[in-house]
């Protein structure tokens, strides 16, 4: 199929999901992953009417995001290293990966430096996985009144990329407990946080029943490389 009608094909799921989960199917922001897809193939998504996009690599956001329309929004959604924080900020409008307290208190410098105010979830290894970064959940809870008071980045959620499972619905285990992290923070700090970012192509519906508002679809929508 082409990009337009797998857009269409996506759309149509988030919806029935949204249904089923008794949401508002305006609760939940489909992020179109475009990662290794040169920019004319995203345009195809864009012409479709996408207008948000995700990339995992400074490099390809920097060739990609110049060339296409300034109406779009993006989110970076890959690990986050110190040498490019500032990089990633001029870019992108949204970050999804600030995986530690220092992570998060250095790009909160760099955006004070150059005077931005970006909006940034916090990456939590769900599964206590080696391979993966994020901050524990016990790390965060320890960590969250000294985030809160970092002035120049805006922390709206969390975003989580489970262990892999055989069947996606048991992944519902893993989105739970992130949405309960997160219910509880709020709790605790008398504060919203009003995004989950999780879910991805082979998964959206089960996030989307356990509270995604962030889904992140790439290879549903742009096709295998």
């Amino acid at each position: 199929m082409s990009v337009e009608q797998n857009l269409t094909e996506i759309k149509s799921r988030i919806s029935s999901a949204c249904e089923q989960a008794g949401r508002d199917v305006d609760e939940v922001e489909l992020i179109a992953v475009s990662k290794t897809w040169p920019a004319e193939h995203v345009q195809k998504a864009v012409d479709a009417g996408q207008k948000v996009f995700g990339e995992n690599k400074l490099q390809e956001g920097q060739e990609k995001i110049p060339a296409l329309s300034k109406n779009l929004t993006w989110h970076y959604i890959g690990g986050l290293q110190r040498n490019k924080v500032r990089k990633v900020l001029g870019l992108f409008h949204v970050i999804h990966s600030i995986d530690s307290l220092k992570l998060a208190k250095y790009t909160n410098n760099v955006a004070a430096d150059m005077g931005l105010n970006p909006d940034v979830l916090l990456q939590v290894n769900i599964g206590d996985e080696s391979s993966k970064g994020g901050f524990s959940p016990e790390e965060l809870e320890v960590s969250f009144s000294e985030l809160l008071e970092l002035k120049n980045i805006s922390i709206t959620g969390l975003m989580c990329i489970p262990p892999v499972v055989i069947n996606s619905k048991d992944a519902a285990v893993w989105f739970r407990k992130v949405r309960e992290l997160r219910d509880g923070l709020e709790i605790s700090h008398r504060i919203k946080l009003p995004q989950l970012s999780m879910g991805m192509s082979n998964d959206f519906e089960t996030a989307i029943a356990e509270g995604a508002t962030y889904i992140r679809v790439g290879t549903s929508i742009f096709g295998a490389r």
